[in-house]
């Protein structure tokens, strides 16, 4: 029997631009898993974190990107079957908007892969982890939560057929804040007040500032990376969920945010700039904001680094 303790980091998505397709890892919280394996059958989850997770095993985000590891595993690499336990020790709260499923199904995936012997890359392992997100997702595929958890950094999905996952240069001076207020938005209800369809306007709109993200992280300028991250399409319709949304983030630019936007469907809130200091000031402003209106919130501010799930010793 063998086992093995995972951190995976949590993240930001969408980036505000990069609907479904860009992504980046904040290292200063994430969830903690123990993966055991042994020769046999079957999967048994336990939850050692004190926060309220499905009771049933088929609606654990873990269970599908495990089970397609395992199956691949089998298929194609000759491999026998295991008996896989993990222990979810969780941070991240459901439907924080900080990749709490993602944080679970990366650290399931890599941990299992590393008791394997690493027959599968990283990038691999992003297309097991997306099957947990497909869960609570409502059938829907998508990376840009799992891909950074992975990988850490900053990532793009260029192609989803077939996946073509990019990682983008991460400026040495680039800094975010999160804010977690304690209230909750599933990925489902986010996804459900999204608009069918959008006018060319609105569609050219966002190409041009994800064009402006790609290129500001390349060059390193990081006020052009902040005013890329506007987001024509699905702010507008899901700021709703976050009580004084707008008012919060004209204190974000007044206190020096180079950009700010909702993380992934909400309700958790990002801003980044180029310095510590200014990072610690806007979490000021998060948690104020917040605490005005008697809503608990955590706050987080991290340098964003190339650093994703990885095997921890403590």
């Amino acid at each position: 029997m063998k086992t093995v303790r995972i951190f995976a980091p949590a993240t930001i998505a969408n980036l505000g631009c990069g609907f479904d397709i860009a992504g980046m890892a904040i290292d200063s919280t994430g969830d903690v898993l123990e993966v055991t394996a042994e020769p046999g059958s079957g999967l048994l989850i336990e939850n050692a974190s004190g926060v309220e997770l499905p009771t049933e095993i088929e609606d654990n985000v873990t269970t599908p990107a495990v089970r397609a590891l395992l199956a691949a595993y089998i298929g194609e690499k000759g491999g026998s079957d295991r008996r896989v336990h993990i222990t979810i020790e969780k941070k991240i709260l459901p439907g924080s908007g900080i990749g709490s499923s993602a944080a679970s199904s990366a650290a399931a995936v890599y941990g299992l892969n590393e008791l394997l012997g690493r027959p599968f890359t990283p990038e691999r392992l992003v297309e097991f982890a997306m099957e947990g997100e497909s869960l609570i997702g409502g059938g829907a595929h998508h990376a840009d939560n799992v891909a950074p958890a992975i990988l850490g950094g900053v990532v793009l999905i260029r192609s989803y057929e077939p996946l073509d996952i990019v990682q983008l240069p991460v400026p040495g001076n680039f800094y975010a804040s999160v804010v977690r207020p304690h209230i909750t938005v599933t990925t489902k209800e986010g996804r459900g007040v999204l608009p069918r369809e959008i006018p060319l306007k609105t569609a050219v709109t966002q190409w041009g500032n994800v064009g402006g993200l790609v290129a500001g992280l390349a060059l390193g300028d990081i006020d052009l990376v902040g005013r890329s991250m506007c987001d024509a399409v699905a702010e507008p319709v899901r700021k709703r969920f976050i009580p004084g949304y707008d008012q919060l983030k004209a204190n974000l630019f007044a206190a020096g945010a180079a950009g700010a936007n909702i993380a992934g469907s909400g309700p958790a809130v990002f801003a980044v700039c180029d310095t510590a200091a200014g990072a610690e000031r806007i979490c000021s402003v998060m948690a104020d904001h917040f605490a005005s209106r008697n809503i608990p919130a955590d706050v987080y501010s991290s340098k964003i680094s190339n650093r994703g799930t990885r095997i921890i010793t403590n």
